[in-house]
C-alpha cells in the first residue's frame, strides 16, 4: 500500500520545543504526529458510534415509550465492568 503525506502544519516554536522534549529516544516528530492523528481518528470514530447509538436509543424510546430506570442501567453497566475486571484479573493470575 502506498503512503501519502499529510499537509505541513505550522506551530509556534514553543509547541515544537514542547513536542521535541517529550519524544521518545528513537521517536521522530513524523511518527509522533502520525500516531496522534491515528488516535484522533479512532476517537472520532468511537465518538460518532456513541452518538449514533444514543440517537437510535432516543428514536426507539420515542417510537415505543419504553424506558429503563437509571439505577437499572447503572447496575447493568457495573455488572459488565465487574465481569470484565474478573476476566482480566484471571488472565494475569491474581
Amino acid at each position: 500500500m502506498k503512503t501519502s503525506t499529510l499537509p505541513a502544519v505550522r506551530v509556534e516554536p514553543e509547541l515544537r520545543a514542547a513536542l521535541e522534549a517529550v519524544l521518545g529516544e528513537e521517536e521522530t516528530i513524523s511518527a509522533f504526529v502520525a500516531d496522534a492523528v491515528r488516535r484522533a481518528v479512532d476517537f472520532r470514530r468511537v465518538q460518532g458510534d456513541f452518538h449514533a447509538r444514543g440517537e437510535a436509543a432516543w428514536l426507539e424510546y420515542l417510537r415505543t415509550g419504553v424506558s429503563h430506570p437509571v439505577d437499572e442501567v447503572f447496575d447493568r453497566v457495573q455488572a459488565r465492568i465487574d465481569a470484565r475486571r474478573r476476566e482480566l484479573e484471571s488472565r494475569i493470575g491474581r
